[in-house]
């Protein structure tokens, strides 16, 4: 079994003890049942519970979704489990698990012992019976709990599900969030070999509503951060990409300083951005640059959160990391077809503000550079910009298809 990290088992603690004090539970024998009955439409099985000096009462997992008729699937440090087709996630050796991509607080822990799974009997008494209420009850007094579902789960029919698709593939109800960087009183980087009067924020706005119209165009819903030259909080910009957003797409134009000067003949292309631990010196370079927008700003740094819930927020962040990595090859790859300059890949910051605010997905690209010749005419010509908002409407298609295959759906569809 993996023991719970000191750090959070501390803040936990410090947690525990800042709470109104409460009067003493009565001894654990007299709360807990030995057994615990899983009582489901094809019959009843009854599970052994053990009580683990460090994780509290546990079940044995395999049993309990065997008798779920539900499914298991290991991805260390994490535990799938699927029932009644909603999926919990449990981080092994930790006082959490994340259920619609939130976190949530355990008062034990699941983990594995000699290749068997063992599950907080938390799941069985509370959390089933809350967050699947029309399927699942807890019955104290008997210690059972009551699987009131069809004994073989319901399936949509395969013609009935295809017609429900969107000529492209995709079902209906996704949704992305596209912010164009910057804007008002921001105007970005000045664009060296611009036309005289663009800056950045008029053609990452400019390309974002050709990004717009071509992701509406697909079927799917957008939602802007802004639409016109107005300045939008660069802390508050990732709160419009809500629980029902599948991903949050933040276009930007890199330039490099005049450190550099030498080297603005040689140097363009695109890369985007993802949150991570990777900080090569051009990505922060890169969250320098772009970090600069709070200057602009009355409030320039959100309201401070305990600790403990910026540990939380952290394994939410590492949970969104495969999914945003993902759609980032794909971006790269797409404008890759339409753009004359160097795919200089995908790089990894947690220096960018606006990524490190995200509660979803998300990912920050940059189309050029404004201070290369060649890249600042393909990033102001009309053509250019359709190409490059075509092909990063294609890549989030992509993206959303690879979603939809592993989740059965967008992120509002209760499929994740």
């Amino acid at each position: 079994m993996i023991p719970l990290p000191a750090a959070v088992t501390l803040l936990l603690g410090a947690t525990l003890a800042a709470a109104p004090a409460a009067p003493p539970p009565p001894p654990l024998r007299h709360r807990l049942p030995a057994l615990v009955t899983v009582q489901t439409p094809r019959g009843s099985s009854r599970l052994p519970i053990t009580m683990d000096s460090l994780a509290g009462p546990v079940l044995p997992g395999e049993a309990l979704v065997g008798a779920l008729d539900g499914s298991i699937r290991f991805q260390e440090p994490w535990v799938e489990i699927t029932l009644a087709r909603q999926t919990f996630r449990f981080l092994t050796g930790a006082a959490v698990y994340s259920f619609n991509d939130r976190l949530q607080p355990l008062a034990g822990w699941a983990y594995r012992a000699r290749d068997s799974l063992f599950l907080p009997l938390q799941f069985v008494t509370e959390i089933l019976p809350r967050v699947l209420a029309e399927r699942y009850a807890w019955d104290a007094i008997r210690g059972r709990l009551l699987d009131t579902g069809p004994a073989v789960p319901a399936t949509p029919p395969a013609p009935t599900r295809r017609a429900e698709q969107l000529p492209n593939g995709l079902l209906p109800g996704h949704v992305v969030t596209v912010d164009a960087g910057h804007g008002g009183i921001d105007p970005g980087n000045p664009g060296l070999y611009f036309p005289r009067g663009v800056r950045e924020k008029d053609v990452t706005l400019q390309v974002s509503l050709l990004l717009r119209d071509e992701l509406r165009r697909r079927g799917i819903k957008v939602v802007m951060t802004r639409q016109l030259d107005t300045l939008i909080g660069l802390l508050d910009r990732t709160s419009y990409c809500t629980d029902e957003c599948d991903l949050f797409v933040s276009l930007h134009v890199d330039a490099l300083d005049t450190r550099y000067r030498a080297r603005f003949g040689e140097v363009r292309g695109f890369h985007t951005i993802i949150i991570g631990e990777e900080n090569t010196e051009d990505a922060d370079r890169i969250a320098q640059m772009e970090n600069e927008a709070l200057r602009y700003e009355s409030e320039q740094s959100p309201k401070p959160g305990d600790d403990l819930g910026f540990i939380l927020r952290n394994l939410q962040l590492n949970e969104f990391l495969r999914e945003s990595a993902r759609a980032a090859e794909l971006v790269q790859q797409e404008i890759d077809r339409v753009h004359t300059g160097d795919n200089r890949g995908v790089k990894q910051s947690n220096r960018l503000a606006v990524l490190n605010t995200a509660q979803r997905p998300a990912i920050l690209v940059e189309m050029g550079y404004s201070t290369n010749r060649e890249d600042a005419r393909l990033l102001t010509g009309r053509k250019s910009q359709q190409a490059l908002a075509t092909a990063v409407a294609d890549a989030i298609v992509a993206y959303l298809l690879e979603y939809q295959r592993k989740t059965g759906g967008p992120a509002g569809g209760g499929g994740r």
